[in-house]
């Protein structure tokens, strides 16, 4: 990642400081929304096409980006790597064809888990439950930034492995080099994130 890269998803506000009451109740000094990328398209087609690059080493068979954050970036990534995309619904669609998983595959493919942020883990690990029931091979999850909680050993565990275009340290480090954040903040999110560990 190019320092310019981290300026870009920092200007598109994908990464804020200050205080945010998170879904478990706890109070974190940093938020992570990749979901304002949608909004952002230069920044979003640059992800793309840096996501492309490690899903091309993977060699999947089909990119599955996880609904709904996870979407826009596997349409990136899978426009830019020419990689097939489907996506697991969060619902059986109720007519037309009910089916769970949309867009074409055949069992015995791999297909490579896309999403936008790793805390635990436990979302992409229920994510990946009816790709594997209806055949599909899943070893390897990819996706944007690691807030470095644990999620990586929650997949392990699992039998899956992670892999992260951002991992927080080096991208606060960054925001810290190019003056968008102070020390104290990047600190802050550091200690939250010691604090807050997943296994």
């Amino acid at each position: 990642m190019t320092d310019e890269l981290y300026h870009q998803v920092f200007a598109c506000g994908c990464i804020r400081f200050g205080e945010f009451k998170l879904r478990s109740g706890l109070v974190s000094p940093f938020y992570v929304d990749l979901r304002v990328l949608i909004s952002c398209p230069q920044t979003l087609r640059a992800l793309g096409e840096e996501m492309a690059q490690l899903l091309k080493q993977l060699a999947p068979d089909r990119i599955a980006a996880l609904p709904y954050a996870g979407l826009p970036i596997g349409v990136a990534a899978s426009m830019a790597s020419d990689i097939p995309l489907i996506y697991p619904r969060k619902e059986a669609k109720g007519y037309g064809t009910g089916r769970l998983i949309e867009g074409s595959f055949n069992p015995g493919e791999r297909a490579v888990v896309v999403d936008d942020v790793i805390t635990d883990g436990a979302t992409k690990i229920e994510a990946i439950k009816p790709l594997e029931e209806a055949g599909l091979v899943v070893k390897d999850v990819v996706i944007l930034l690691d807030r470095e909680q644990g999620g990586d050993r929650v997949l392990a565990r699992h039998g899956y492995t992670l892999h992260a275009l951002m991992h927080l340290t080096p991208t606060l480090d960054a925001l810290v080099r190019l003056g968008h954040i102070t020390d104290e903040q990047r600190q802050a999110a550091l200690r939250f994130v010691a604090e807050h560990q997943f296994s």
